[in-house]
């Protein structure tokens, strides 16, 4: 564990933001990168160019409450549900990195917690078998995000905070060279360190990790593949975005890059942010937890993670 420059919540989260309808939010360009995610049909999209000041949002969504960690460091923008077995907890920034990732805080004890782990890793909560469940994340554009939900909402720029939100501005330099700001244990040169992963990990298998190039999944927008006994299939859109569903043994052949899917028996699906639906309704497949990140930031954190590209 390092220092990484500024004091607790020196970089500052932002809680229950303002949020505006799209049409609102004339600020936003097409081609603007956002974050979107779906809580029990609430849905929402948070613009890099303003997450990247702040690197956390904590807020209730679709009536749950959740935080969502940026650390832009390594790439990774990760939704957790912060109640655990009841009890809510109140997460920020902490100031402290572990191999170049943020590591977060709880209010209420001071723990520090493993931002891609998602459980506390320091302090009185160390060992006591808490852990966030994670839910999924949309790395794509505004463009896309708003065609497919125009009833989304987007944060507004009204943050409490006066930064320079324009497109590309925050961590322009960092993000525009492959060279680390802190240091890391391991070096693997398959991929630079930079390039973007879809990061894989589900809670049945806590030994198996998988990261997949966002490269190879933009030339294959079917993909299928198996963490311990779950199937899944990765379809990826014209905007590069990912969504990960259980397969369950079924084999999808096409994907219209929209929200038609054919399987191999020439069944149509539907696709949504929470599941892949058949055209009759007589079958659902659920949404898998996933998100993107750098390689590098993946691999520190899961040195044994398979990786397909």
């Amino acid at each position: 564990m390092r220092w990484g420059g500024v004091i607790q919540d020196g970089i500052p989260p932002l809680r229950s933001p303002e949020m505006i309808s799209a049409q609102e939010a004339t600020y936003l360009e097409d081609d603007n990168i956002i974050f979107g995610i779906e809580v029990n049909g609430d849905f929402r999209a948070y613009p890099k160019r303003i997450l990247a000041w702040h690197e956390m949002f904590v807020d209730e969504v679709g009536g749950i409450p959740v935080c969502g960690v940026y650390c832009t460091l390594c790439g990774t923008v990760i939704l957790y549900k912060t109640q655990f077995e009841g009890k809510n907890y109140e997460m920020g920034t902490s100031g402290f990195l572990y191999r170049s990732n943020k590591l977060m805080y709880d209010k209420a004890t001071q723990s520090l917690w493993n931002t891609v782990w998602g459980k506390p890793v320091i302090g009185p909560l160390k060992n006591q078998g808490i852990q966030f469940e994670h839910m999924s994340v949309v790395t794509t554009t505004w463009g896309e995000w708003k065609k497919r939900h125009p009833n989304t909402t987007v944060l507004s720029l009204n943050t409490g905070h006066k930064r320079n939100y324009d497109e590309g501005v925050a961590y322009q330099e960092y993000f525009g060279t492959d060279e680390l700001m802190f240091n890391v244990p391991f070096d693997d040169r398959r991929l630079k360190n930079k390039q973007e992963v879809l990061a894989l990990r589900f809670p049945e298998y806590p030994k198996e990790q998988l990261a997949i190039s966002a490269k190879f999944l933009k030339k294959n927008p079917v993909y299928h593949d198996k963490i311990g006994a779950i199937e899944f299939v990765v379809l990826t859109d014209e905007s590069g975005a990912n969504r990960v569903y259980e397969s369950q043994g079924l084999m999808f052949e096409s994907f219209d890059q929209e929200v038609s899917v054919i399987d191999a028996l020439g069944e149509k699906w539907r696709l949504y942010e929470d599941k892949l639906e058949r055209d009759d309704k007589s079958q659902v497949l659920k949404r898998l937890p996933y998100h993107r990140a750098f390689w590098f930031g993946w691999h520190a954190a899961y040195p044994n993670t398979r990786l397909v590209r």
